[in-house]
This record gives C-alpha cells, structure tokens and sequence, in this order.
C-alpha cells in the first residue's frame, strides 16, 4: 500500500510538475501571501461599495440643507456630524466618494490607454520615429505639471466629465516611458520575431503580443496612478478648479472642512480621514502586486 502511494504521489507531482503554473496564477499566490496587501484590497473593496451602493439606502441627498440646524458635532443622528449649511457630513462623504473614486479609476484608464499605445508604437518601431515620439514626451514632462492641468481646464470648461480628460491627458507620459522599456526589452525575443517571420501585422504584433507581455508593470503602475489622480483631483478642488457645488468630493469636503477647521473640526478631519485611508490602501496595494508580479521574486 505504501508503495502504492508513493507511486501515485509522485505520478500526480509528475502530473503538476508538466502542467506548471502561470506567471497570473503565481503572482495570484504571492499576493494572497501578503497581509498587508490583502487588507488594504478589502478596506478598498468596502469604501467603494459604501460610496457606491452606500447611498441609495440613505434618504438624505448630498445637497438636502437644514440652515437651522447648522454645523453639529457627530451625534446618533449625524454619525459624523454636519457642515455649516446642516448637511450631513457621512452622507456628503459617501457621495464625495463616488466622485473622487470615478475621478481617480476613469483618470487612470484614460492615461493607460494614451501611455500604453503611445509607449508601445513608440518601442517597436524605434528609430527616427522612436527619438520623435519619446522628444514629444521630454516636451511636455517640461510643462509644470498642474498649471498644464489647470490651463486645460480653463480652456475646455470646469465640466464634471473634462475633470477625467484634463487628468489623464498630463498622467500618460510616466506610462508611456515604462511601456517603452518594456517593449524594447522585447522587441528582439524569439517569439516577436517569429509572428513577423508568419507574416503578421505591426498592430496585431503590438496589440497581440507586445502588450500583454507588458502588462505586469502596467498593472503596477495602475494602482500607484489612482492614489496620484486622486490627489490631484483633491487639489484641483481645493483651489475650486475641480468638483462644482454643491457636488461633493473629498477634495471639496477638506476644502470646506479646511476653512472652518477652528470651529468645527471634524469637517476636515473626517473627510481628510477617509482620502488618507484610501490613498494608503491603494499605496500597499501597489506595492503588493509590485512584488507579487516581480520577475526575479518568482524564482528565488
């Protein structure tokens, strides 16, 4: 019987041993492997779903005003107590949330789609039209960076969906640079120059091949790009070029909170909170899938 199952032990290892593991399956494990990471992605997880469902079980709006009730410390009745227009703060909260996530997730998939094909026909073909695409790129990096985000916004308007545009359209270029390097590291691979000797096309090499090659320090990037987006977006509204009244986010929220924070502190503190929890989670996170994804760490 032992025999036996050893036999069938070192069959079924055999067995494991030819299937392999994908490098997702292996980064899917290491990253389950990391504390840190894997709170961070469920304190994330919550947020997102209070700000999102959160508020359709609420029968407050994020503009419903109470003048004689005015701003009020946390109470049974105001978790988190109200502004100085008697709004409630966990409600405007809530709703900033939807703002500020949406800013910072929609932000982020319009820089990647800009970086990411920009970056990747810029590293395959190379050449004269590599050293052109990548001075384009020093031009603009040149720019001061927010007062770029601000002329944009001036110029087309302080519309709530431009927000998405004018952020992404100055937060593609460190993308760009990384999808790059990463497809002229493979541009010379056998199997790149296999799809070319079968006779297939420039776009489909990139779209097929190039790209989800690179998508690990994409995915990385992604998650450190939100939290960057996210407090730009804060400081654009802080300086009343972002989310319009009586809109919330949590850029305005600590705005608003900002000055009046003698008086009435848990208007900054509450919101600032919140921004600070998020930014952290999605901070680890990033770090999480950085190592969990990282080529060298696989084989030690």
């Amino acid at each position: 019987m032992n025999a036996v199952g050893e036999t069938t032990g070192t069959e079924q290892a055999l067995e494991q041993a030819e299937r392999g593991t994908s490098l997702w399956r292996d980064a899917w494990q290491r990253l389950g492997k990391n504390k840190m990471a894997v709170i961070s992605a469920i304190i994330l997880i919550l947020i997102a779903l209070a700000s999102f469902i959160g508020p359709f079980f609420l029968k407050q709006s994020y503009e419903t005003q109470n003048l004689q009730l005015g701003a009020v410390s946390p109470a049974a009745r105001h978790w988190l107590g109200t502004d100085t227009l008697g709004r409630d703060l966990f409600v405007r909260i809530l709703y900033g949330g939807r703002v500020s996530m949406s800013v910072g997730f929609c932000a982020t998939a319009v820089a990647l789609t800009i970086g990411v094909f920009y970056g990747a026909i810029s590293g395959f073909f190379g050449g004269k039209i590599d050293i052109l695409m990548m001075r384009i790129v020093d031009i603009i990096f040149a720019l001061p960076f927010t007062v770029f985000v601000i002329l944009l916004m001036v110029f087309f308007g302080r519309k709530f969906v431009l927000l998405f545009v004018a952020i992404g359209a100055v937060q593609w270029l460190t993308t760009a640079r990384i999808v790059r390097g990463q497809v002229l590291s493979l541009r010379r691979q056998e199997f790149i120059e296999a799809a070319e000797a079968l006779g297939l096309s420039k776009p489909r090499i990139i779209i097929r091949h190039m790209i989800p090659n690179a998508l690990g320090p994409i995915v990385v990037y992604a998650t450190l790009t939100v939290p960057a987006v996210m407090l730009l977006e804060a400081f654009l509204s802080f300086l009343g070029l972002g989310v319009q009244p009586p809109m919330s986010s949590w850029g305005v929220l600590i705005k608003e909170g900002a000055e009046v924070m003698e008086e009435f502190p848990w208007l900054l503190i509450f919101p600032g909170l919140v921004l600070a929890v998020t930014l952290f989670s999605l901070n680890f996170l990033g770090d999480g899938l950085r190592d969990a994804l990282d080529p060298r760490a696989s084989k030690e």
